[in-house]
């Protein structure tokens, strides 16, 4: 099971991420996602518990939970949606606005 975690401390690691969850389960994997300019955590991340049982127990003792002076926001992933091949933001180019007069040389 793919479980959202989101709502952390930028100091969250994958690490203490991970030691959070095996109190209630196997970990497979845990992952803090990174900004792609900055390298810093955005303050969300990603685990994943092979058994959906200790996954479901995970979240309903997790969820709501203070940790690192942050309230977690824990449930479980959904996939992730298909962006189209502009990245998912919006599309082309804004208009070209209509027509306007020519400029004129007031030079006096």
């Amino acid at each position: 099971m793919d479980i959202y975690v989101g709502n952390m401390s930028y100091t969250t690691t994958a690490e203490t991420l991970r030691a959070l969850f095996e109190e209630h389960g196997t970990v497979a994997s845990s992952k803090i996602v990174l900004d792609r300019e900055t390298g810093r955590p955005r303050g969300f991340g990603f685990i994943e518990m092979p058994n959906d049982d200790e996954g479901r127990a995970a979240i309903a003792a997790i969820d709501g939970k203070e940790f690192e002076s942050r309230t977690l926001k824990v449930n479980q992933a959904q996939p992730k949606q298909a962006r189209g091949p502009m990245g998912g933001g919006g599309g082309g180019g804004g208009g070209g606005g209509g027509s306007r007069p020519p400029r004129r040389n007031n030079s006096w």
